[in-house]
């Protein structure tokens, strides 16, 4: 699964910020601010994804670089919300 994680979230992105471009443009654990990938207001939209494809809710405190600002951050987010 968690293989399926990184590459749903990072076709998302590429379809949804970086216009349908290179999904071997960014390592699975670049930075998606520092790399200028997603900006704040996307981060909402990939919040929004996550919640949607996953079933998951996102909380305030946990929208947080740690959680969510790389695929590796995702993939471990992502089955820690499930396992819970």
């Amino acid at each position: 699964m968690t293989a399926a994680i990184k590459d749903t979230v990072r076709a998302f992105i590429t379809d949804s910020f970086l216009m349908g471009g290179d999904q071997a443009g960014f390592a699975d654990g670049d930075s998606f601010l520092e790399h200028h990938i997603v900006d704040s207001t996307g981060f909402l939209e990939l919040i929004m994804f996550l919640e949607e494809t996953y079933g998951i809710e996102v909380t305030e405190d946990e929208m947080v670089p740690d959680n969510l600002d790389c695929l590796s951050a995702i993939e471990a987010y992502v089955q820690r919300k499930k396992a819970a």
